[in-house]
């Protein structure tokens, strides 16, 4: 049983998520989800305790709200962080469970917000850092150190191109080097299973984004 009384949304209210969850379940509120949203989410970085706490109603109202799911998977998409309700999140794993069938079994219908989806599964399956940083790979930079002497790199993937280089302010891409995919055979781990969901929905750009 949720302790309200404990926990703290981003508005530092104790009593104002639990009445908005009771209005949701009983009509498609466009208002009240955007004050949800507000309340449980911190300009997209952290997730409050009431939004940890909130997690299993919006996971049971999911399957017939597209709100309720995209909610519920920036709640997981920031549940690594810091937010104090590590206890609650435990004891929320068979809702989170739940809400990992109902996100594959959505991706498999190839929805317009197949990504979003897709994010939202990654972090079900505590993949938090592909969860906040994958793209679409139609305009996608990634910043990280080159494994070999720790020069910051630009790897771009999209439409313009996909390649590797080292970003001046003045000069631009230089020591621009071509990407070569990895051979799905030589897939591994949580790659291998991202290219074979994605394929399975036949997303082409993102299976190829490997």
């Amino acid at each position: 049983m949720v302790n309200w009384a404990q926990l703290y949304d981003w508005n530092s209210d104790v009593d104002r998520v639990p009445k908005l969850l009771d209005r949701v379940e009983r009509e498609d509120d466009g208002e009240a989800w955007a004050e949800l949203g507000r309340r449980l989410i911190l300009e997209h970085d952290l997730v409050s305790p009431a939004g940890i706490a909130a997690l299993p109603r919006l996971v049971r109202l999911a399957p017939g709200s597209a709100e309720a799911r995209h909610l519920a998977g920036e709640i997981m998409e920031r549940a690594a962080g810091h937010h104090g309700a590590d206890d609650l999140l435990a004891a929320s794993v068979d809702a989170i469970a739940e809400f990992g069938i109902l996100l594959d079994r959505h991706l498999a219908s190839r929805p317009a917000d197949y990504v979003v989806t897709f994010r939202a599964l990654l972090a079900v399956r505590e993949q938090y850092h592909w969860a906040n940083v994958l793209g679409d790979f139609t305009d996608d930079f990634y910043d990280l150190p080159c494994p070999h002497c720790a020069t910051q790199v630009t790897i771009a993937i999209g439409e313009y191109g996909r390649y590797s280089a080292i970003r001046d302010w003045n000069q631009g891409d230089v020591e621009r080097r071509d990407l070569r995919p990895t051979p799905i055979e030589k897939l591994s781990g949580i790659g291998r299973w991202m290219h074979e969901t994605v394929s399975r929905d036949r997303q082409v750009v993102l299976a190829e984004g490997r």
